[in-house]
């Protein structure tokens, strides 16, 4: 069977990426400072917060300039 790979997302690109994690004073630090190993003109300045409704979790939207499938791969594998 001839498989075709559909391409969704054209390079370059910004791609927002969401992560979610127990609050803590360091925790938006840790994925930037991930997200820098991936992208490194990430600008901090577009990181967006939100906390969740007790307060116990923090949302963290974090746009990334998406160069290739791969970098997008690396960055979102655990």
């Amino acid at each position: 069977m001839n498989e075709e790979r559909v391409i969704l997302i054209e390079y370059p690109s910004d791609f927002p990426i969401k992560v979610m994690g127990k609050a803590h004073p360091e925790f938006v630090d840790v994925i930037v400072a991930l997200v820098r190993q991936y992208d490194d003109g990430f600008d901090h300045q577009r990181v967006e917060l939100r906390a969740s409704s007790g307060g116990n979790y923090t949302g963290i939207t974090l746009n990334v300039r998406a160069v290739s499938r791969e970098q997008l791969d690396g960055l979102c594998r655990p």
